[in-house]
């Protein structure tokens, strides 16, 4: 039987960030240097397939760092984890790994100079994420208020309301956020935001190419894991974009045929932690049940690359 014509845009940039790419060698090193097991607090990143994969290698993920042996390495997640967490891993004398973006690490290091700076601090995130908690425990309770929502603006209640200074989760939609960013102005005008923009690069370079492909698809599949932020911004980027047919799959077995029946064309991307071979898995998946047209929409060239912490580029 003949296939259908389906012409497939395949966004650029899409998958692995720097940060991400960086947390994951940091995990193969520590066991290269240390041998199994090497635990890990929480998931490196927020996909099943890169966390499988460390997990046959010998990586342990755990959740806490109770469930921690003190004898053996462990690693802290790209997300970032609270200052108590690295202070009890050097009370307990255990040899501790910090793989938080250095993106992440910029927020933490903002956050602390704005609190000496006599700032209460005001976070946009999502509740609950690990990257939220690891922002807000770099200072002490009370210190951050916690916004998602254009509406959680009018119900903090700060300390002094001209004393206030924000700053984002890396990985949000860049045009909610800049929607908070304008309320909290209308409410504190003298509020102080970063020098930079806090939303990463990936995050804003993906998002600017999913909506650069959406106007073009009948359907768009964003590769990821739905823990991943980032991946959930992105279906919600395209749908906002006038894509109907937004879904988010963690691989090329959770595609519903049936939904895509008579579809002309679809847009393909994948979240900052999916990596490049579950991208081809569904390219080739595609090819299966239609005769694909492939174009590449790129919208950014990204080169960032970032060095992994010293301890483990020295010798074993």
């Amino acid at each position: 039987m003949t296939k259908p014509d389906l012409t497939l845009y395949l966004a650029a940039p899409r998958g692995f960030c720097a940060g991400v790419d960086r947390a994951i060698k940091i995990v193969e090193m520590a066991l290269e240097k240390w041998g199994a097991p090497v635990y890990v607090r929480h998931e490196i990143v927020h996909n099943q397939f890169v966390v499988d994969g460390l997990r046959e290698k010998g990586a342990v993920f755990v959740e806490e760092l109770d469930d921690c042996p003190d004898d053996r390495p462990v690693i802290f997640s790209a997300h970032g984890v609270p200052k108590a967490v690295p202070a009890e891993a050097a009370k307990r004398e255990m040899v501790y790994v910090d793989a938080t973006c250095p993106l992440v690490s910029k927020v933490h290091i903002e956050a602390e100079r704005h609190h000496g700076n006599g700032l209460q601090m005001v976070m946009i995130g999502h509740e609950g994420h690990p990257e939220t908690l690891g922002t807000m425990g770099q200072l002490p309770d009370g210190e951050v208020l916690l916004v998602e929502t254009v509406e959680d603006v009018a119900k903090i209640t700060p300390r002094d309301p001209d004393k206030l200074a924000f700053i984002t989760q890396t990985t949000l939609s860049v045009d909610d956020t800049a929607d908070i960013v304008a309320a909290l102005h209308v409410r504190f005008p003298s509020i102080v935001g970063p020098h930079k923009e806090d939303i990463c690069y990936a995050t804003t370079n993906r998002q600017a190419a999913v909506k650069a492909v959406a106007g073009k698809i009948d359907a768009l599949f964003v590769i990821g894991a739905p823990n991943s932020s980032n991946s959930k911004r992105l279906v919600e980027v395209g749908q906002t974009a006038g894509c109907a047919y937004a879904q988010l799959v963690r691989r090329a077995a959770d595609i519903d045929w049936r939904a895509i029946e008579g579809i002309k064309s679809v847009g393909v991307t994948a979240g900052a932690s999916a990596p490049e071979v579950l991208v081809n898995e569904v390219i080739d998946a595609f090819r299966n049940h239609f005769n694909v047209t492939l174009e590449v929409v790129e919208t950014a060239v990204e080169n960032v690359e970032f060095k992994v912490p010293r301890v483990l580029r020295e010798p074993a």
